[in-house]
């Protein structure tokens, strides 16, 4: 264990410093056209020393001011207190704890061997631009409502890398309500879940995997962490904790409420910092969608790449497909179409889609109807490739159990490395793994793909590691999968062995 921390601890520091790059007032690279800040000047990056004054040689220069990486949010209602003396006086509702992010920072950048600050601004004072702040923080006890010009630039702030993260001062509902709330009408259609165990915003620096927790009126009581979140791609791109943590990042602790004990809140906090410093690059990757050129012409004979629709996040990958199928047309004679397909399991054409492919980080069911057209789908030769995205358990733990529903029984099984799919197009016996896949797997170098047979010929192909961000060619930190060279590969492989046989 102190060996895989050591580990973790120099890649982390090699990986946040290259990161801080993209932080740096110094080394950023604004988007063009450059948009101007604004920020006031006093809470944001200083502005160009022009015209410049000479220092005197007895004056000493200032030290650079650190680059902000978190914004507080100055928003809320006004609250009225009143004392037992009878005294009374007001605070708005932000301001609960004034220094959580202060010790949380301080705290971080000791541990991490980084050095970032925190500002406080309003929205109306904000560029939305996560170049500038790569995350917003909220945090109150009271109802709150963003209006539609906010939620609409907000929701553009995370599609472009941006995160957001709401904690519910003193366990408070009404804020935890207001928030969800919030985040739902920026994106209806995307699941507003718990945060499974194993998502590596819990084991990017501490392996959180209890906390304490402290309730008004109960004795503490261990758990696993149940903060909430929103993916957008494989990333958390709104992180919730509806039990008090801001007042253990402050150090101080009250009877009243529903909290995370101090010591927990602090390790969580600093993996939520480690995890958007390496998540950085991802999302402004990510924000650069790629289009499908013949995605509404005819087909001519062409393969169409058919994508399932099923009850998870069935499309975390949406540049992945693509080039999937450049690679494909560069390096086969396969006549592709640069179109995919979104396919309904209840209504699946197996001669219409001989191939399709499954993926997702959560659980999901398939409905009677959804089982029953798979069936029917791979007896008339239809073949699935599916993985796990980012090797998520709670997809792998799915899809076994939905596919022994099919099969009627415990079917998947592991292909052996002479099995026709290894040399149907490449042949692959060694393949690389991805970092974070190394650090947990460091004498794995085969393949791990399973499969089903009917009639001697696989019609499911399953890997429990990740291809999808392989074929993305964007870097994942945290994927349990292949490199995009060999996801590549068996991606092609799989489809030309489903083409031949």
């Amino acid at each position: 264990m102190f060996a895989r921390k050591a580990i973790r601890i120099t890649a982390l520091v090699l990986l946040v410093a290259f990161l801080a790059g993209s932080f740096a007032p110094a080394d950023w690279e604004p988007p063009p056209p450059p948009k101007p800040s604004r920020i006031k000047a006093g809470e944001g990056f200083p502005p160009l020393p022009l015209p410049a004054t000479p220092l005197r040689r007895s004056e000493r220069k200032r030290e650079p001011a650190k680059p902000a990486l978190i914004g507080k949010i100055q928003y809320g209602k006004l609250v009225w207190v009143t004392t037992e003396d009878g005294r009374r006086f007001s605070y708005r509702d932000w301001r609960s704890d004034t220094t959580d992010l202060h010790h949380l920072l301080n705290f971080a950048n000791a541990k991490l061997g980084i050095s970032y600050r925190y500002i406080e601004t309003p929205l109306a004072n904000f560029s939305y631009n996560p170049a500038e702040l790569p995350v917003l923080y909220f945090t109150g006890h009271y109802d709150f409502t963003f209006s539609d010009e906010e939620l609409q630039r907000l929701g553009w702030y995370l599609r472009d890398g941006g995160t957001l993260i709401g904690d519910a001062c003193c366990g408070a509902n009404e804020f935890s309500v207001a928030f969800v709330r919030n985040v739902k009408k920026m994106f209806p259609d995307r699941p507003f879940r718990v945060i499974s165990p194993d998502d590596p915003l819990y084991h990017c620096f501490y392996d959180v995997e209890q906390v304490t927790y402290k309730e008004e009126g109960n004795a503490p009581r261990k758990g696993k962490p149940n903060l909430r979140g929103m993916n957008i791609g494989c990333r958390l791109a709104v992180i919730l904790s509806t039990h008090d943590m801001s007042c253990g990042w402050a150090r101080h602790e009250h009877p009243q409420g529903k909290r995370i004990h101090i010591d927990d809140a602090i390790k969580i906090g600093t993996n939520i910092i480690t995890y958007v410093l390496a998540s950085y690059q991802y999302g402004k990757a990510y924000s650069l969608q790629k289009v499908y050129l013949e995605q509404d012409e005819p087909t001519r004979e062409q393969l169409v790449f058919g994508q399932v629709i099923h009850g998870g996040d069935w499309d975390p990958d949406p540049t992945a497909v693509p080039n999937l199928l450049k690679f494909l047309a560069a390096n086969t004679t396969i006549d592709v179409q640069f179109a995919r397909a979104d396919v309904d399991l209840r209504n699946i054409d197996a001669f219409k889609y001989p191939f399709i492919y499954m993926t997702g980080h959560e659980d999901f069911d398939f409905t009677d109807r959804e089982v029953a057209a798979l069936r029917s789908y791979f007896r008339n030769g239809g073949v699935m490739l599916a993985n796990a995205c980012c090797g998520r358990k709670a997809f792998d733990v799915a899809f076994r159990r939905e596919m022994a529903e099919i099969f009627d029984g415990d079917a998947l099984q592991k292909i052996p490395l002479d099995h026709p799919l290894f040399s149907s197009l490449y042949p692959i016996e060694k393949v690389t793994y991805s970092e974070w896949m190394q650090e947990q797997n460091p004498d794995l170098h085969t393949p791990v793909i399973e499969g089903v047979s009917v009639g001697g010929q696989l019609c499911v192909i399953y890997s429990p590691y990740d291809l999808g961000n392989g074929w993305e060619g964007i870097s994942h930190p945290y994927s349990l999968g292949y490199t995009s060279h060999d996801a590549l590969r068996i991606g092609a492989n799989a489809i030309v062995y489903s083409m031949t046989h």
